[in-house]
């Protein structure tokens, strides 16, 4: 059945993508863009992706971040252009439209994780902003370790801006304070939260 999709190369098939000959997973490299389908919804198996759009000027508009056991999909949104790029190397398995309505719980998740992202794009000022977002990101991404919570994603400065809209400079200027006031650590380009919460 899904061995015949569009725009997917052979070669992205996992080793555990074929139960009785219906291909089911698909890999992707990081910064790869999942392949537009509007009749199948993806689930992440392994990694992280960022759904995004882009105004008239070329500028970046994220619209989430998704990981482990997340839907995601073009039928999701209705927002022109829309585009699925993976943040780090990505497993995702085929849910198509005939089995949608077995996962309620699931795209309960997405509306609730897309409001709350919209919530902290709204705060104010800049530095709450950011630190919101960062506990959002280490809810979602983060492990514990001796030394605090460890966001495990490979996120940029510029990345972050894009989210909060707001500038690479100013995001680079926060962490900077948040890291000479003790609440992050850098490890590896990945940071790590050191407090509950960070009092501007």
């Amino acid at each position: 059945m899904y061995s015949t999709i569009p725009t997917l190369n052979s070669s992205k098939l996992s080793n555990n993508s074929t139960v009785e000959g219906q291909v089911s997973q698909y890999l992707f490299s990081r910064r790869e863009v999942i392949p537009p389908r509007n009749d199948v919804l993806w689930r992440i198996q392994h990694g992280a992706v960022r759904t995004l759009t882009w105004g008239e000027d070329g500028t970046f508009i994220t619209l989430g971040y998704w990981g482990l056991g997340d839907l995601i999909g073009y039928p999701l949104s209705r927002i022109k252009p829309y585009q699925i790029e993976c943040l780090t190397a990505v497993e995702v398995s085929i849910v198509p439209a005939h089995l949608w309505h077995q996962d309620v719980d699931a795209f309960l998740s997405h509306i609730q994780q897309a409001e709350d992202l919209l919530s902290i794009v709204h705060r104010k000022p800049m530095s709450l902003r950011l630190w919101q977002f960062l506990l959002w990101l280490s809810e979602k991404f983060g492990r514990d370790i001796d030394k605090g919570k460890l966001i495990d994603l490979n996120i940029t400065h510029q990345d972050i801006a894009e989210v909060l809209n707001t500038t690479r400079v100013t995001i680079t200027r926060l962490l900077q304070q948040f890291e000479e006031d003790g609440a992050i650590l850098r490890h590896k380009r990945r940071i790590i939260l050191r407090l509950p919460k960070y009092i501007n």
